[in-house]
């Protein structure tokens, strides 16, 4: 596919119970799973054949070390290395240094300067989705952050980013774009969120009947912490998984309108 550099091209899940949420999300968002069979146990998530998200074991340890079920939102980059080594200059704080994950590529994580983590993925064997914005997939990356302002300077100094705000109703929101392609947005959660809501990478999936969605969600021992209710961009409903893992589902209000990658 030869995803760009700068584009939001993975995203996955850290999940404790690994059965389960291969339950779970087969009910929610109708995937199917094909594990790793070489290297560390990573099990990735599939519509129509087509490789969507991923998912790795949240082990104990990790746990205690504090770390908690979350989805995680991947910039695809040229150069993993470089990449984290500009984003420590101008603030962010390294969480994994850059790892060879096989021939598959080699990946990073940092802590923003306002405490949103991000990934990086330097393409090997393993490029990204194969597919966005088609039932089940990938379509939007979110920021939730107290500072836009600084969010956008940052972003735009790391990865190039472009960004437009604009006023919807009494709520300012902020869409990216890189190298002129919408690349997700932006929004400020200080009036939305408790102050213990840290900064975070929301990720959106995209469902045919987000109303069925949310039903399947709390059916099979999620929850919902939004609607289901309507916005600019479609219907939408926050879900928490079983574990504790957070994502949105959204039923666009036209599919044919969301960004190419």
């Amino acid at each position: 596919m030869g995803l760009k550099h700068g584009i939001f091209g993975w995203a996955d899940l850290a999940s404790p119970d690994i059965e389960a949420s291969k339950t779970f999300y087969s009910a929610v968002l109708g995937w199917d799973t094909v594990d790793e069979p070489n290297g560390m146990p990573y099990t990735f998530f599939q519509v129509g054949g087509k490789t969507v998200a991923g998912m790795g074991h949240l082990t104990e340890e990790a746990q205690k070390a504090g770390q908690i079920p979350v989805w995680s939102s991947y910039v695809i980059v040229d150069d993993a290395a470089a990449t984290l080594a500009r984003a420590t200059e101008l603030g962010a704080q390294p969480v994994m240094d850059v790892m060879d994950v096989g021939d598959t590529g080699r990946m990073a994580f940092f802590f923003d300067p306002h405490g949103a983590a991000v990934g990086l993925w330097e393409s090997g064997t393993h490029d990204g989705a194969d597919v966005f914005n088609v039932t089940g997939a990938m379509t939007w990356n979110e920021l939730n952050c107290r500072d836009v302002e600084a969010a956008k300077a940052f972003y735009s100094e790391l990865f190039g980013w472009e960004s437009e705000t604009n006023q919807f109703g009494e709520m300012e929101y902020t869409v990216i774009s890189n190298a002129g392609r919408v690349n997700g947005g932006m929004m400020d959660i200080t009036e939305l969120a408790p102050e213990h809501v840290p900064s975070h990478w929301a990720v959106y999936f995209i469902v045919d009947d987000c109303d069925a969605a949310a039903k399947a969600a709390t059916d099979n021992g999620g929850s919902l912490f939004m609607g289901p209710m309507d916005s600019e961009a479609g219907r939408m409903a926050g879900i928490v998984d079983p574990t504790g893992a957070m994502f949105t589902a959204i039923q666009p209000t036209n599919v044919d309108d969301q960004p190419e990658r």
